[in-house]
C-alpha cells in the first residue's frame, strides 16, 4: 500500500499543479513489479517537464517533453524489456543502439494536445512555432523535428502522462556548436524546451543529467 500510495504521490508531482486533458479510455499500462515500476517513474519523473498555454480562460495547448538521457534511455529500455520479455542478448543489443544515439544529438520525446489541430505543425518547415533548445552555453534549432502519431497504449506505457488525444514527436538537437563548443556544458543541471509563437509561449524544464 505504501509502494502505491508513493507512486501516485510521483505521478502527481510530474503533472505539478497544470490541469490536463479528461482521461478516456483505459489507463496507461504499469509494470506489475511496484517496485520496478516506482523506479521508472522516479527516472521519467526526474527528466520530464509540463508546461500549458492559454488564452483567457481557455486551454490552447498542453504540453510535456522528456529528453532522451543516458540514465531514461536505459530506464525505458528496461521497461521495455520487462513489456516485452526480452532476451538479454536483445537488451544488449538495443542498449548498444540507444547508447549510439546519445553521442549523436541531444533528443527530447516531445507530447502536445492542442485544441486547435491548425495549430499542431511543430513537424513542418513553415511551422508557427520557434522551437529551441536552452542551456548556460546558449540556445540551438532542431536537427529534425519528426511526428510518431497519436498517443497509443505503446507510447503511453512508456510517457503516462500523454491523453489519448496527445500526438508524439521525436525532437532532435546538435551536440555541438558550429565553433566546436558542447551545447549542453558538463557541469549543466538544466535545460530548457521552448516553444514560442504568436499564440504564446510554453518551456519545459528539465535535468540534464
Amino acid at each position: 500500500m505504501k509502494t502505491q500510495l508513493r507512486l501516485a504521490a510521483l505521478v502527481m508531482a510530474l503533472a505539478g499543479c497544470v490541469s490536463t486533458p479528461p482521461t478516456l479510455g483505459d489507463p496507461a499500462p504499469v509494470l506489475k513489479d511496484e517496485r520496478q515500476e516506482l523506479h521508472y517513474q522516479q527516472v521519467l519523473e526526474r527528466f520530464s517537464a509540463r508546461d500549458e498555454l492559454y488564452s483567457g480562460f481557455d486551454t490552447m495547448m498542453f504540453a510535456a517533453a522528456t529528453l532522451q538521457t543516458q540514465a531514461f534511455r536505459e530506464a525505458r529500455l528496461q521497461r521495455a524489456a520487462v513489456f516485452k520479455a526480452l532476451s538479454q542478448e536483445r537488451v544488449r543489443e538495443l542498449l548498444t543502439q540507444e547508447m549510439a544515439e546519445v553521442v549523436q544529438a541531444h533528443e527530447f520525446f516531445l507530447g502536445v494536445h492542442i485544441f486547435n489541430y491548425r495549430y499542431e505543425d511543430f513537424d513542418r518547415p513553415s511551422s508557427i512555432w520557434n522551437m529551441v533548445m536552452v542551456t548556460p552555453a546558449g540556445e540551438v534549432r532542431p536537427l529534425s523535428v519528426e511526428r510518431l502519431g497519436r498517443a497509443d497504449m505503446e507510447m503511453r506505457a512508456f510517457y503516462p502522462y500523454m491523453g489519448v488525444f496527445w500526438v508524439g514527436y521525436r525532437v532532435r538537437f546538435p551536440t555541438t556548436f558550429a565553433d566546436g563548443r558542447p551545447v549542453i556544458p558538463p557541469e549543466t543541471e538544466r535545460v530548457v524546451l521552448r516553444m514560442a509563437s504568436t499564440l504564446g509561449k510554453v518551456e519545459m524544464r528539465v535535468h540534464a543529467r
